[in-house]
């Protein structure tokens, strides 16, 4: 088994990856309102400095692959931008949003400090190309159909266009039916390629379409799978969070009550001080 390092990406002020600290990015599923995604924002980022933990905020200004076509999907490009826009410079904090297709790019690229791929159009290789183009840090949800070791194709896709702006999110694995699991082998294999790897907690526990004509969710697994994730030596840990999921116009049942943000972010900050991330790798099972 070697030993190595990951490469380091700067986001804003931020590093992830290397021998840096863990990193937070989280935020609401969706975009509700500009008052609502402020406020959260604003009481997010307080939580994250008081633990002194790197804070990346991120919303979705339009959820294109709802269950339903009644579902909420936000305000749109435009005005979700102009509200991204908003908490970036008035929270001086990096923020992050899917992008969808590649005419979307231009805009996103104008305003986000981290253009997302979401994991099931993580294999458009227009849209992955197009991200990385821009020179943005790229981070590629694994598709929920996708095995570990095959994310390095969608890297070989980025670094064709120059980009090393690499970050690679678990979310879970497709186990039968509208059922999700987590195969906590895969944080160590994708670190092998050497760029940083971020959890997804919330969506891990999601339950796609399980309640018909939306997706459900257990987010009572939520704390148990990002310590366990930030056992594995993650380099970021990903979060979905509403100050009421209950009354949430996206993936409510999955997101992490905000009363529970600091407690969760208490105890995994003290298993990433005791975890060594740059790690032992093995190779592919």
């Amino acid at each position: 088994m070697s030993r190595l390092l990951t490469k380091e990406v700067a986001v804003g002020g931020i590093t992830i990856g290397g021998k840096s600290p863990l990193v937070l990015i989280a935020g609401p599923c969706v975009i509700e309102s500009e008052k609502f995604t402020l406020t959260l924002a604003t009481r997010v980022k307080k939580i994250a400095e008081g633990l002194r933990i790197p804070y990346i905020f991120k919303s979705s200004y339009d959820k294109a692959n709802r269950s339903s076509l009644r579902s909420f999907r936000g305000p749109g490009l435009l005005e979700g931008l102009r509200i991204l826009e908003r908490v970036k410079k008035e929270l001086r904090i990096p923020v992050l949003s899917d992008v969808h297709a590649t005419d979307e790019i231009p805009y996103a690229a104008e305003v986000l400090d981290i253009l997302q791929i979401p994991a099931f159009l993580c294999r458009q290789t227009d849209l992955v190309v197009a991200a990385a183009k821009t020179g943005k840090p790229v981070n590629v949800k694994k598709g929920q159909f996708l095995a570990p070791w095959d994310m390095k194709n969608i890297i070989q896709k980025i670094e064709s266009t120059g980009n090393r702006k690499i970050l690679l999110t678990e979310r879970g694995v497709t186990f039968g039916y509208n059922l999700l699991v987590n195969d906590f082998r895969a944080l160590q294999i994708m670190r092998s390629f050497g760029y940083p790897v971020v959890f997804d907690a919330t969506h891990s526990t999601q339950l796609p379409g399980g309640l018909g004509n939306r997706s459900g969710g257990h987010r009572e697994y939520v704390p148990g799978l990002a310590r366990s994730a930030c056992a594995m030596g993650c380099d970021g840990l990903f979060l979905e969070i509403h100050e009421n999921p209950e009354r949430a116009l996206s993936d409510g049942t999955n997101m992490l009550f905000l009363k529970d943000l600091k407690s969760l972010l208490e105890e995994v900050i003290r298993i990433d001080a005791i975890v060594d991330r740059r790690g032992h790798f093995g190779k592919r099972p």
